[in-house]
C-alpha cells in the first residue's frame, strides 16, 4: 500500500502545481487563501492577513495584530502550507510582515514579504510590498528572486471601498539569467460593509497568459464572539467556508475548502489583536 500512497501524493502534487493560478505571494497560494483574505476591502473587519490582497489596507489597521494559518492540502501532509502575518501600526503608517512555506524537505517553496501602507487623508491609501521567493528541490539545488507589488485603496463611502494591486509589474525572473519569468498579476476589488455584522466583497484578478479569475466572499458576525465566512474562487473552481470563535483577543477559525475533483482541504486560522 505504501507505493500506492506515494503515487497518489505525487499525482496530486503535480496536478496542484499545474492547475494553480500564479499567486501574489508565493509560488503556491494556500488552497484556502480566499478564506484568509476575504475581508481585505472591509473598513470594519480587516485583520492581519488582509494586506496580502492589498497592502494599502494596512493604513486602516490601528492595533498591532498577528495571524497564523495552516492547511493540509487535500488531506495530504506532504502538501501542507503554513502562513504567518504580523501588522505593526505607527504614527506614519503601518508595516506588515508575511511568511509562507509550502511542501516538504524534498521539495518546498517559501516566501517572505515586507509591506507598508499609508493613508492619504480620510478617503485614500497607498501601499507597497517587497518579496523574496525561493524554491528548493532535492538534487537540483534552489533558486530565488526578489520582486514587489504596489496598491491603492479608495473609500468611496463609509461602507463601500475599492482598490487595485499590481504584483510583479516588471516581470522578475528566477535565477541569475532570469529565464523563467513570473508573470505580472493585476487585481481590482470592491468591498461593501452592509451592516455592523455583514461584509461582502469581490475581486477580479488577471495574470499574464491566464484567464480572468473572480473571487467572491462574505463575512458575517453572527454574535459578538462568533463569525462565519464563505465564498468561492473561479480560477480553481473551489468553494470555502468556515467559522471562528473569539476568546478575548484571540480568534480561532476552522476552515474547509472544497475542490470539485481533488477533494477537501481543511485549515486552521488563528488571529490575535492587541485590543478586542
Amino acid at each position: 500500500m505504501q507505493p500506492l500512497l506515494m503515487l497518489k501524493e505525487t499525482l496530486l502534487f503535480a496536478s496542484v502545481f499545474l492547475s494553480q493560478p500564479v499567486p501574489a505571494q508565493a509560488v503556491h497560494l494556500p488552497v484556502g487563501s480566499g478564506y484568509t483574505k476575504a475581508t481585505a476591502y472591509s473598513q470594519q473587519f480587516s485583520d492581519a492577513f488582509s494586506f496580502s490582497v492589498n497592502q494599502a489596507s494596512l493604513a486602516g489597521i490601528k492595533t498591532a495584530s498577528a495571524g497564523v494559518y495552516s492547511e493540509h492540502r487535500f488531506l495530504l501532509k506532504s502538501l501542507s502550507q503554513y502562513s504567518a502575518a504580523v501588522v505593526l501600526p505607527t504614527n506614519s503608517g503601518a508595516f506588515g510582515f508575511k511568511a509562507d512555506y509550502f511542501g516538504q524537505p524534498a521539495y518546498n517553496e517559501s516566501a517572505l514579504g515586507l509591506a507598508y501602507g499609508r493613508s492619504l487623508g480620510d478617503k485614500a491609501a497607498v501601499g507597497v510590498q517587497f518579496n523574496y521567493l525561493a524554491t528548493k528541490a532535492s538534487g537540483y539545488g534552489h533558486a530565488g528572486l526578489v520582486n514587489f507589488s504596489v496598491s491603492g485603496l479608495v473609500h468611496l463611502t463609509s461602507q463601500l471601498s475599492a482598490g487595485m494591486q499590481a504584483y510583479n509589474p516588471v516581470g522578475a525572473g528566477w535565477g541569475k539569467e532570469g529565464l523563467e519569468r513570473l508573470p505580472a498579476i493585476y487585481s481590482f476589488g470592491l468591498g461593501y460593509d452592509a451592516s455592523p455584522q455583514v461584509f461582502v466583497g469581490a475581486e477580479v484578478e488577471k495574470a499574464e497568459n491566464q484567464p480572468v479569475g473572480v473571487n467572491i466572499g462574505m463575512h458575517y458576525r453572527v454574535a459578538e464572539k462568533l463569525v462565519v465566512r464563505a465564498g468561492m474562487q473561479s480560477a480553481t473552481a473551489a468553494y470555502y467556508f468556515g467559522g471562528g470563535v473569539r476568546l478575548n483577543r484571540l480568534r480561532v477559525d476552522a476552515t474547509a475548502t472544497l475542490h470539485p475533483y481533488l477533494g477537501l482541504t481543511p485549515g486552521l486560522l488563528l488571529l490575535y489583536s492587541s485590543k478586542e
